[in-house]
């Protein structure tokens, strides 16, 4: 078996297709990386939320899957819409890397060490909302660029902080610039962050049956209970939505999610468990709480903000 992968261009996307090709190339399986160009890749100026696009870093890639171009596209999952595209499927998700947002500051201050109105960098909307619900008097202001560029951005003085994902940095070998990791009580993090999604063309049996040997059962549910919350909320990956699910116990998955407003001053939470093999009707119902306490308005206000 021949298998071409899709895979966006940065490091960080080559390393995690290249994570996957290597474990298909432990089962003899002949890999090949093909890179292609995104539209969030390509607009890379201004903040994420004013783009206004949904699927900006995965539509050409699942346009490649279509016209057969590539066989498998790897994705971030968080970058993943949850409405699926017809004649794709979501055939597997291997085990997750560590799921927290981690502050990088230029002097190694943690979040409470900063000064009024320091400046934080985060392109999203889930982020800053959090850190403004911790910090008000800090300011919170857009960044875009992969993980290099916003560290160089930092380093240049643009900034006094950054938040970036662990497992970004972790799997860049950028270790060193973890200077305080969020505990999930702080800031939830994205629905699927720190996990890839692995798509395929439906009709695509033996592909599937082949990538079933690295998919991770408990990620999997824990991504399909975060995506679909995120999907009843109607939230987008670019609403302020964080959502964590994870085994706790043999077979059961927790979920936790919260919805805030742009400025971090309302915040909804709830938490709920149920069965692995229940983990969209965890997702529904723990949407549904957050719906009862008014998530929809919060949701549309801050749309109606970002785009007026």
């Amino acid at each position: 078996m021949h298998i071409r992968i899709g895979t966006r261009g940065s490091r960080l996307a080559r390393w995690q297709a290249e994570w996957v090709a290597e474990k298909l190339c432990k089962r003899k399986i002949e890999v090949e990386l093909i890179p292609l160009s995104t539209e969030g890749d390509r607009k890379d100026k201004g903040a994420l939320s004013q783009l206004g696009s949904v699927g900006i870093f995965t539509r050409e890639i699942q346009r490649a899957l279509l016209e057969n171009q590539v066989d498998l596209a790897v994705h971030s999952l968080k970058d993943l819409p949850t409405a699926q595209t017809e004649g794709l499927q979501l055939a597997a998700v291997p085990i997750r890397g560590p799921c927290e947002d981690v502050l990088v500051t230029q002097n190694r201050d943690t979040l409470s060490d900063l000064p009024p109105q320091s400046r934080i960098g985060t392109g999203s909307l889930r982020r800053r909302s959090q850190i403004l619900h911790l910090r008000s008097d800090l300011q919170v202001v857009p960044i875009r660029g992969n993980v290099e560029t916003r560290i160089r951005k930092l380093e240049n003085g643009e900034y006094d902080g950054i938040v970036l994902a662990h497992a970004g940095l972790l799997r860049l070998g950028l270790q060193k610039y973890v200077h305080q990791i969020f505990q999930t009580s702080e800031m939830i993090p994205a629905v699927g962050q720190a996990a890839l999604g692995l798509e395929i063309r439906e009709a695509d049996a033996d592909l599937h049956a082949c990538l079933e040997q690295i998919n991770h059962r408990p990620t999997h549910q824990a991504v399909l209970a975060e995506r679909t919350l995120l999907s009843k909320l109607q939230g987008g990956c670019l609403a302020p939505v964080g959502a964590w699910a994870r085994e706790i116990e043999s077979n059961q998955l927790q979920l936790d999610a919260v919805v805030l407003d742009a400025s971090g001053t309302q915040r909804l939470f709830h938490t709920d468990r149920k069965s692995m093999d229940e983990a969209e009707a965890l997702g529904r119902e723990t949407a549904e709480h957050l719906l009862m306490q008014g998530a929809e308005t919060l949701i549309h206000t801050v749309r109606d903000a970002e785009h007026p």
